[in-house]
Formats: structure tokens, sequence, C-alpha cells
């Protein structure tokens, strides 16, 4: 039958797609990014969320979300609170207690509730993330060795069962030690934290494999933080699950077109009625609405200071008339009337933010040497874009150059010589105040540099 005008294919390269002359490789794609639609991880997040429900329920304990993935499963009103442990503190090697994410502020929330439930998740293929299975018991060790030295029943890491290699946990665990007396070294009140707490740490783990005993809750010698991971674990790729997508919260810049969890749980109906092709316009009209309707951040008092704050910019924060002086670390000098008492530093955002911010730092010192040198009890608010990041790094270093160890605000050198691990203390003052802090490594670089360059000041 083979003939010229055969006209089966007979190889891979003799397939032919009519309409876009598309590869087998460019077929299976677009496929992929099909099952990967906005509505697919809408609605597999609702799912998702569902079952943290059965686990808030099965435990009776409060919600708090891993931020920023864990908080797409929690309705913004069964939210108790915010966590931030990183799953790269648990990658293997790179086991760490991280000193820019102390997660104090759910200490209090355990100790009324007798613990609390952890909400994560992780992408295709895995059934926790690192930072369930690996950062937060490694804090839950440090914390209960330093906080309750005679509790030592607790003292030992609390893995995940039939988890990790024996080769991994011992390799974490000789590194518990180090970690506390790096927590000792930043000098805070651990006679405070351990009221706050009040009882060690115990873990137990929720998925959709299995939920620890629910009779650990029975024992009240100890809080009890349930690490719930939200997602369904996928072994295929997502076309074989129907539209489930797992982790679907997960790196939600690149696919949520600026849709936050605060927008969604509101507009959860109105969004799943809505076609695939209409969703980016109505999230970008249900996200103008939810920022007018903002009734704008909340500045941050940095204690044991009495007048340092640090907040997003925002001009119904700063123009407000509470705070006397202001540092707007991106703000354009060139775009505003000059101001004696408001300094606008004009660095760029990320990685070139964090350079621009070592260059200006100068500035900050002699802005502040001069307005609270002349009032010290002047309130100052220092502001970035994120919040987080860049105004976090100017606090830091203002509270090293003129705040002596009581949080009063000196003209005398704080000390002789910076070094690193007296910049660390003063780091710990921001982490412990504003729990959602988060200056990237190359801020903190630069403030070390501008620091330690500086024999006396």
């Amino acid at each position: 039958m083979g003939g010229a005008a055969d006209p089966y294919p007979v190889s891979l390269e003799s397939l032919h797609f009519p309409s876009r002359e598309q590869t087998i490789s460019q077929t299976l794609s677009s496929l992929r990014r099909s099952a990967l639609s906005i509505s697919n991880r809408l609605r597999s997040i609702d799912t998702d969320a569902a079952f943290v429900r059965d686990a808030a329920n099965h435990y009776r304990l409060p919600l708090v979300a891993n931020e920023r993935c864990g908080s797409w499963y929690i309705p913004p009103d069964a939210k108790s609170g915010s966590a931030y442990f990183k799953s790269t503190d648990g990658h293997t090697g790179k086991w760490d207690f991280s000193f820019r994410r102390l997660n104090l502020q759910i200490l209090p929330l355990a100790r009324e509730h007798g613990g609390c439930i952890i909400v994560d998740s992780t992408r295709r293929g895995k059934l926790m993330p690192d930072a369930l299975s690996k950062t937060v018991p490694i804090w839950c060790a440090v914390l209960n060795r330093a906080l309750f030295p005679s509790a030592s029943a607790f003292h030992p890491v609390q893995f995940p069962p039939n988890f990790l290699g024996a080769s991994e946990e011992s390799q974490i665990e000789h590194r518990i030690d180090a970690f506390v007396q790096s927590l000792k070294d930043l000098k805070l009140d651990l006679d405070d934290l351990r009221q706050q707490l009040g009882r060690p740490i115990r873990v137990a783990w929720a998925n959709r494999a299995y939920f620890h005993p629910t009779d650990l809750r029975k024992d009240r010698t100890y809080n009890l933080f349930v690490l719930c991971s939200a997602s369904k674990r996928v072994h295929g790729a997502e076309m074989s699950e129907g539209g489930y997508i797992q982790g679907a919260g997960d790196d939600s810049e690149g696919w949520a077109h600026g849709l936050t969890p605060p927008v969604f749980w509101p507009n959860k109906d109105v969004l799943f009625r809505t076609p695939e092709e209409d969703l980016p316009e109505l999230i970008a009209q249900l996200v103008e609405s939810h920022r007018t309707q903002d009734v704008g951040q909340q500045a941050t008092l940095i204690a044991p200071t009495r007048n340092l704050y640090v907040c997003q910019t925002d001009a119904r924060v700063s123009d407000s008339g509470r705070y006397d002086l202001v540092i707007d670390c991106n703000g354009d000098p060139a775009a505003v009337q000059p101001d004696a008492k408001r300094l606008h530093l004009g660095c760029a955002s990320q990685k070139l933010g964090s350079r621009d911010l070592r260059k200006h730092l100068d500035k900050v010192q002699a802005f502040v040497a001069s307005q609270l040198g002349a009032d010290p009890t002047r309130s100052l608010l220092v502001t970035c874009a994120s919040g987080k990041d860049l105004s976090a790094g100017a606090a830091l270093a203002i509270i090293c150059l003129f705040y002596d160890e009581d949080g009063h605000f000196t003209t005398v050198p704080t000390r002789p010589r910076m070094d690193k691990q007296f910049i660390r203390q003063r780091l710990a003052w921001i982490v412990s105040s504003k729990h959602d802090v988060n200056p990237s490594r190359s801020t903190l670089q630069s403030v070390n540099a501008f620091l330690m360059e500086r024999p006396d000041y």
C-alpha cells in the first residue's frame, strides 16, 4: 500500500499540526499551561483550604499562615497570625536558625491556646515543604533548649516520622547547640520569652496522608505546634489530576496578576463564575477597589526605642502629621519640595536599591544627628516600598549609631567600633518588633559595610 501519496504519517517528524505547525513538545507545554490556569489554581486553593479547616476542627487550635503561601489557604476571618519560616533554611546541608526571621510573635498565641497550626504547602511531588519538615522543627528545638533548659525531654529535634534519613537527622541535631548559643548572643530577654510561651513545644504533623493522634492535646505540659501541609501530593503531571494543582498558592507573583488572599476570599464566588479569559481584567478591578478601600498601613514602633518607626511607604501615614520626621528610602528627592524634616533617598528597588542605600547612609546619619540631636523626643518614621527591606536597613543603621542598650537616643557613640555581633543584636530589635520585616542579604551587607568601615563617628 505504501506509496508516494501515502496519507498516513509513519514517523514523529511527519506529524503536522495544521493550525500552528506545533511540535509535540510545544503542544504538551500548551496543555500544561492550560492545566495551570488561574481558575484551576484558585479552585485548587479552595479545595486545600477545606482540608485546612478540617485540621483546625480536628485539633481545635488557631491557624497561623506560613507566609506568603500559607495565607492562600486560610480565609482572613479564620487567620490568627503569620509566621515566616523559609524552606531554604531547611535545605539539605544548609540547615539554619534564621536571625532575620525569629517568629517570636507566635509565642503568646501558642500560650493562650495551647499551641497553633502552622499552614504551608509545596509544589508537585513532595509530601510537605522543607519549612515544615526541617525549618520549624529546628526552630522549636532551639527555643525549647534556650527557654526550658531543664525540660530535657523536649530538647531533641522533633522530626516527621519516617521522613528524613538518619544521617540528615543526625547532622541537623549536631547544629542545634550552636544555634542556641547564637540566640543567647542576641541578648534578648529570655525570661520574658519564656513567660510569653509558657510551656515547651511539642510538634505534630497534619497532611493528606495522616493526622497525628488527637490525644496529644490532652497533655497540658506543652504547647502543640501542628505543621499542616495543605495540598494533596501529586506524583504525575497536573494534566492527570483533572485540574487540581498541588501547592497552587506557591509563587503567586507569577500567576495571580496582583490578586492576594485578602482580595481572593471575599470575591471567591465571582472569580469562580468568571471565564478564564476575563479573569485578568476582573482581578485588576478587584485589586484596585481593595487598594482604594484600604485604610492604610500602620507604622511599627521599633522597641525598645520610644520614637523610631518603620512602615511601607504610604502618604496616608507619612503625611498624617503624626510623625515629626520622615525618611523615605525610595522617594525621589527631585519630586518633592525641600523640607528639613523629610529626607528622600531616591533608592531603586531590590538589589540596586540595596547598593543605593549604602551610598546614602551618610545622609541618613547626618539627618538623624541634626534633627534628633536637636530634639530627641521627635518621632522618626522610616519607609520604603515594601516596608520590610530598605527601611529596615536604614533603621538598623540608625539604632546602631544613635541608640543605647535601653533604647534611648544618644549622640555619644554606642560603640567605639562596630562588629557583626553588635549589628545582629540591634537587628533583633527590629525583627522582634516588626515580624514581617525581611531585609535582604544585600541590604544587610550594605549596612554592615557602612557601619564597620567607621572606626568612630
